[in-house]
């Protein structure tokens, strides 16, 4: 495998180096691709060959999430979820009806809490640890085969986890999502649950594929008291072990390094903050959000817990509501596919209606365009037009979607508008209809710097 001096080589940290970048510094095109770890380290050692500072100048690079990952995470999901049909079938993709998505800042007491949370919502299955499916024989395999355990790794095995038959009526999801591309994976498994819904309803398989119902539950403490809470745990079981060493009874608990290092206890609070606390409020508009702060005695902690998701179960849909307004697209979903649609009808215009889309480009060109260049500061332009050309529906459309290919907003009302033209002997007025269009336009502006 070649390369030639024009490329540049960087991991991304937040996907455990799953995916690469390799950039052509003269062309400045970004390549993106998912990659097995073999792969990733056979890429990065031929690079590194060629460039032997690239290294460090990759480790200085800031480890934040950029837009562009959002697109890696569709990259991701989608693999996962090809997967998870070619190994199932589609119709067997029966995930829980609910799910509660745990997270919390160390020493929140996820762990503790967890019980309460799960009574509340009357759940019985076991709850889903990600930690614990990192120690899992098909985590282990993974390591073993040379591979990191990335974003898209723990993704498949917490989908993989949640399809067991003993999860169908609801689970929570304990340390699920950490990162932006774990967060936007939520977002994706919650709009291919619904679109199965929506798919086989009134079918035999309606009963399968219920109305998702996901909670985002993050656990907050401040910085100090997760801190004292860390060294705190730490002490406890290094008690502990000392216990089991004297008396020979007992198991080792595992001691963590930021259980015995305040500095260490830090940093894993603010790697919460930074990233996955950033990650989680991504998910604030789409789910139920439930921010708790767990300072306090248990009963008040607890009591404090149930009072927020009862609030939060308040405002759900009934499933026979949901299903009655499910022939409506929500927003999101509209938004999806509005681009390739866009296209196909310009497309469309152009080879089967030219000569009415070359007027309709020519009209926007020289009577629009010169109105909105004057209006440009304002962001606003509200344009009439009596244009013959808008008697037929199609041109109107074609404005319409001509100016939202260019970055424009564009509505149009018609007026009806009576024009007098004569007095008659019998001293009444007589007057003509003519058709007034009025297009409202707006566009992204920028303030203008004033001189003083």
């Amino acid at each position: 495998m070649e390369f030639e001096n024009r490329y540049s080589y960087r991991p991304d940290s937040t996907l455990a180096s799953d995916l690469i970048r390799i950039r052509s510094l003269e062309a400045g095109i970004v390549l993106t691709a998912v990659l097995d770890s073999r792969a990733l380290q056979l890429i990065k050692t031929q690079l590194l060959s060629h460039f032997p500072n690239s290294d460090k100048d990759c480790k200085a690079m800031p480890h934040t999430i950029k837009d562009a990952e959002i697109k890696d995470a569709h990259l991701i999901f989608n693999s996962i979820w090809n997967q998870l049909i070619s190994t199932y079938g589609e119709t067997n993709l029966s995930f829980p009806k609910e799910i509660l998505w745990l997270n919390g800042a160390p020493g929140a007491g996820k762990g503790t809490h967890t019980r309460s949370i799960m009574e509340f919502r009357g759940l019985t299955a076991k709850p889903i640890v990600v930690s614990d499916l990192l120690q899992s024989p098909e985590a282990r395999a993974i390591k073993d085969a040379g591979k990191l355990v990335g974003d898209r790794e723990v993704s498949e095995l917490v989908f993989k986890e949640l399809l067991k038959p003993e999860n169908k009526t609801g689970v929570v999801v304990d340390g699920y999502p950490r990162t932006k591309v774990q967060a936007e994976c939520v977002k994706l498994l919650y709009n291919a649950l619904t679109d199965l819904r929506v798919k086989y309803m009134g079918t035999e398989f309606n009963d399968l594929f219920r109305k998702p119902h996901f909670h985002i539950v993050v656990l907050f403490i401040d910085q100090n008291e997760s801190v004292r809470r860390q060294l705190q745990r730490g002490q406890e079981i290094k008690d502990h072990n000392r216990k089991v060493e004297d008396s020979g009874m007992g198991e080792k608990q595992e001691l963590r390094k930021t259980d015995t290092s305040e500095q260490a206890a830090i940093e894993r609070y603010q790697t919460f903050r930074d990233l996955t606390y950033e990650s989680l409020k991504s998910l604030r508009e789409k789910f139920h959000y439930h921010f708790i702060e767990t300072v306090g005695p248990f009963e008040e902690v607890r009591e404090r817990m149930i009072k927020e998701m009862k609030y939060q179960s308040s405002m759900e849909l009934d499933d026979a509501t949901n299903d009655r307004l499910s022939c409506i697209p929500v927003a999101d979903q509209l938004a999806r596919h509005a681009r390739q649609k866009l296209v196909g009808r310009l497309d469309g215009y152009e080879e089967h209606h030219t000569e009415l889309f070359k007027e309709v480009v020519d009209l926007i060109r020289d009577y629009y365009m010169p109105i909105i260049e004057r209006h440009v500061i304002s962001g606003l332009a509200s344009i009439n037009s009596e244009h013959r050309i808008f008697e037929n529906p199609l041109a109107i459309a074609m404005l319409i979607d001509i100016f939202s290919e260019r970055g424009f907003n564009a509505m149009m009302d018609i007026h009806k508008v009576e024009v007098p033209i004569r007095v008659n002997a019998d001293h009444t007025i007589e007057c003509v209809s003519k058709r007034v269009y009025r297009t409202r336009i707006t566009f992204p502006t920028k303030e203008i710097r004033r001189s003083r």
